[in-house]
């Protein structure tokens, strides 16, 4: 009987470990941003999700002309670096003065 536990007990620990396995495979790949060329691309979401802003301030960012993009048919992507450079050009640094 014990030996029947044993390996009950044995199969419940593989079965928690494989998922636990599948769940850190998945979220890997949910995260993954391909390189080309050494360059990150990110999706309209992704920026979206990164600057906190909606899918009409991203279209009216496009708009004005201050987020560069790349539009291939109808897909459109982002340059990281692109979107790291509007972000420093337009950071603003309040420095108190003080006495």
């Amino acid at each position: 009987m014990d030996l029947l536990t044993n390996e009950t007990e044995e199969v419940i620990e593989q079965q928690q470990m494989m998922m636990q396995l599948r769940n850190r495979i998945e979220n890997i790949l949910k995260n993954y941003r391909p390189v080309m060329n050494g360059e990150i691309y990110l999706s309209g979401e992704d920026v979206c999700k990164l600057l906190h802003i909606s899918k009409r301030t991203l279209q009216q960012y496009r708009d004005d002309n201050i987020l560069p993009y790349i539009q291939i048919g109808g897909k459109i992507i982002y340059k990281e670096t692109d979107l790291m450079k509007v972000l420093e050009q337009n950071y603003i640094n309040h420095k108190t003065n003080s006495g």
